[in-house]
């Protein structure tokens, strides 16, 4: 049974940082690209970061392009969220995600994502 379990998230300050794990099992997971979204209180859940089964190829959302990075380690069936400048927009709960073995366009389309993990809250203050 496939499982992504998120952790890392918090309370931190404006400007701070947060790096975010997603521990994977279940599944064969460096043969599967990866996401993150974020889901905001009265929001629809929205892409944020993408990458692939490798790790040399990721995509981002333009509201955190240039702050945040994705990254990932296969050997240890993880992949992560480094979140620096931090903004109050920012506030939310971050999901894991796997993605579906379709082609590689629209990463940011949620149907394209078959497992989810519970959440991390992530809250910036400002």
């Amino acid at each position: 049974q496939v499982q992504l379990v998120e952790s890392g998230g918090g309370l931190v300050q404006a400007g701070g940082s947060l790096r975010l794990s997603c521990t994977a099992s279940g599944h064969t997971f460096s043969s599967y690209a990866m996401g993150w979204f974020r889901q905001a209180p009265g929001k629809e859940r929205e892409f944020v970061a993408a990458i692939n089964w490798s790790g040399y190829s990721t995509y981002y959302s333009d509201s955190v392009k240039g702050r945040f990075t994705i990254s990932r380690d296969n050997a240890k069936n993880t992949m992560y969220l480094q979140m620096n400048s931090l903004k109050p927009e920012d506030t939310a709960v971050y999901y894991c995600a796997r993605r579906r073995l379709v082609p590689d366009s629209n990463w940011s389309r949620r149907a394209d994502y078959d497992y989810w993990g519970q959440g991390t809250q992530v809250t910036v203050s400002s």
